[in-house]
């Protein structure tokens, strides 16, 4: 089932998906980078801004959970290209809406719907990349689609300094727009085309519970990308707060520790594809950056007491190098699967762990700071996630070089 044509590292695909990537991260990091400015000018209190904060970003991540069953199936059933089309469209609208929101309950409702559309892009760029890519290059191609792509957090920060918030919204849907006419340069894969003449379920999303085997791999290829949207979703968006708490006289930019946490995740994204080239095994880049990951969180929570914001800001960047193992995560989910799920897996595992925000990061630090105090709920929220984190790369199969030529079969007929 392998595509006839030959792709490269620079080939068109590579592109439109880094592009792709580059205007969701942009679109998905764009409230909080601007959380603090936008809510003030609704006539928020500081507490309030917190407070309805917090709840805006679940929202938005809830519709990112459901976005990602939503879009995962129609990859399987419809295409991986009919996925970077409709989901483009749809947060690019719900964007371009957010720019006129004019109280809480809109921003909810519409960060949600556009979490709904931000939810495609990421797995079905990764699926259809590393089924158009060789084997030999598909760690390297996936790792650039998501190095490039998540510099759009940068741009989100220096468009925030410069323009209004709600410009910076319009900005982002209309650059979303723009993508649209280069997805008409990109070729869907050989593989999906010749499973699609097959009598064999497609994207049929309960097959990845109603087998034993195959609900473990799927489980693992969730927990193992969860220190991500702790330090982003904890410690980077509410940096603001714990600066606060460690008593830093200066007051700190969460939009800037974004923009400083992003550019690093993109140097590590990078870097992690070569490294996990170079040792021909993807587990073995992950416990590195992993290791990464815990140093820094160490020095969050250390160093920082009586600090600088220049040293909350380095730090922030310490913790986005370690988890820059977005891509190799998520292509490691699509690798864990056949042809036949593929996009329906490696598109709902990163919006699953992005869910797993709403549902157990946050209401996890927000039980222990009722337990404990705001610093100590933060780092034993670290604690517990990189427990489960490494236990479950410790289970997760080596998917180096793996042929994705292959489907999943179904055991349970209707």
């Amino acid at each position: 089932m392998n595509d006839s044509r030959t792709y490269g590292l620079l080939s068109i695909p590579v592109i439109v998906a880094a592009l792709g990537y580059f205007v969701d991260i942009y679109d998905l990091l764009l409230f909080s980078i601007t959380r603090v400015p936008s809510l003030r000018s609704l006539g928020l209190s500081e507490e309030e801004v917190l407070k309805q904060g917090e709840a805006i970003l679940m929202w938005q991540m809830a519709g990112l959970l459901l976005g990602g069953i939503i879009w995962g199936v129609m990859g399987d059933k419809k295409g991986r290209l009919s996925v970077l089309f409709g989901s483009i469209l749809l947060y690019s609208l719900g964007n371009i809406a957010n720019g006129f929101v004019d109280n809480v309950t809109q921003f909810k409702i519409i960060r949600f719907i556009a979490g709904i559309g931000l939810a495609g892009e990421l797995g079905a760029g990764i699926t259809l990349v590393s089924e158009l890519i060789p084997k030999e290059k598909r760690g390297v191609a996936t790792s650039m689609v998501a190095g490039i792509g998540l510099l759009g957090a940068v741009l989100a920060y220096f468009l925030k300094e410069a323009f209004h918030w709600r410009t910076c919204y319009f900005i982002g849907g209309g650059m979303g727009l723009l993508l649209l006419i280069l997805r008409i340069s990109v070729f869907e894969s050989g593989m999906f085309h010749k499973v699609k003449q097959l009598d064999v379920a497609k994207g049929k999303f309960i097959m990845l519970f109603n087998n034993g085997e195959r609900f473990r791999r799927y489980l693992l290829s969730i927990l193992i990308g969860l220190p991500t949207w702790y330090v982003i979703g904890v410690l980077v968006t509410f940096s603001k707060e714990f600066g606060e708490y460690f008593g830093i006289a200066e007051k700190i930019d969460s939009g800037r520790a974004i923009m400083f946490a992003y550019a690093a995740i993109s140097a590590g994204d990078i870097l992690i594809g070569l490294v996990s080239q170079w040792l021909r095994s993807r587990k073995k880049a992950l416990y590195i950056f992993y290791a990464i990951t815990a140093f820094f969180i160490v020095l969050f929570f250390t160093s920082l007491w009586g600090g600088t914001s220049q040293q909350m800001y380095w730090i922030c960047a310490g913790l986005g190098f370690g988890t820059g193992f977005w891509a190799i995560f998520v292509t490691m989910g699509a690798e864990q699967f056949g042809t036949n799920l593929r996009a329906t897996a490696a598109t709902t595992i990163p919006n699953m762990v992005r869910g797993m925000l709403t549902v157990f990061i946050l209401p996890l630090f927000q039980l222990l700071r009722i337990i404990t105090d705001y610093v100590t709920a933060g780092w034993l929220t670290g604690l517990i996630i990189m427990i489960i984190t490494v236990t479950a790369a410790f289970y997760t199969k080596e998917t180096f070089n793996k042929d994705l030529d292959y489907l999943e079969m179904e055991e349970m007929m209707p």
